[in-house]
């Protein structure tokens, strides 16, 4: 089910129904992007059209926040279910070996890359790899970046940009790149890295600390918007 409040859709699905979903996209073979609700993202949309019409399109929109869940129940309009970017990157790696589906990785350092790229090949060692880029590429490099994974013919191609870049450059190169299904999954190669190294956050704790800092304020923005719009729901 599709649920609609503060000018966003969200699908109101878990773990194992989006990954059907995304099964069903790749076969279908028509390039979508799979978009993930923030509240910041849902604040960025109250006055970003474009934006709000590249969330509203896609054809799989999940959140990864209790505070979405909250503010929808607020607004009568409620969400039961969020997923698990992580998860959802992790199930859909299993799924890529299972199925024969090739991957694209795209974002991050190389450093980064190059762990998270090693860690699927231990992890999953029949996945086929289509290729890996790092995110520092110039604009005027971009073509050929956009060049590169259209060649790798992927099935699946996760974009570790920040938000709302991702969706923007998603947006604007998707019918180029010729990728069934395009995922956003933000900081998860880092944390992946970090993860696999068994160390302590010292290499992330800035930009963890950036994300911490940032969530608090886009769930406080959140709150004002869902006060405001519950207020103006009682008075009509």
């Amino acid at each position: 089910m599709r649920v609609k409040f503060l000018n966003c859709y969200v699908d109101d699905v878990g773990l194992m129904d989006s990954i059907m979903k995304i099964e069903g996209i790749i076969k279908r073979k028509k390039p979508s992007q799979h978009i993930v609700i923030y509240p910041s993202k849902i604040n960025s949309m109250q006055k970003d059209l474009s934006l709000r019409l590249i969330v509203n399109k896609s054809p799989l929109i999940t959140t990864d926040s209790s505070t979405i869940l909250h503010a929808s129940k607020l607004l009568k309009r409620p969400l039961k279910q969020r997923v698990s970017t992580k998860l959802l990157f992790i199930e859909l790696l299993k799924k890529c070996e299972e199925q024969g589906y090739r991957p694209y990785f795209l974002g991050s350092s190389n450093e980064v890359l190059e762990d998270v790229v090693n860690y699927v090949r231990i992890t999953y060692p029949t996945l086929d790899i289509s290729g890996y880029h790092n995110g520092y590429f110039s604009k005027k490099d971009t073509l050929k970046v956009v060049k590169e994974i259209q060649k790798s013919r992927s099935d699946i191609l996760f974009v570790a940009f920040s938000s709302p870049k991702k969706e923007y450059w998603i947006d604007e190169y998707l019918g180029q790149l010729g990728i069934p299904f395009a995922m956003g999954v933000g900081a998860n190669f880092d944390v992946l890295a970090d993860e696999i190294k068994t160390k302590p956050i010292r290499r992330l704790s800035k930009k963890i600390r950036k994300l911490l800092v940032h969530s608090l304020f886009g769930n406080a923005f959140l709150l004002v918007h869902t006060l405001k719009a519950r207020v103006k729901s009682l008075s009509q």
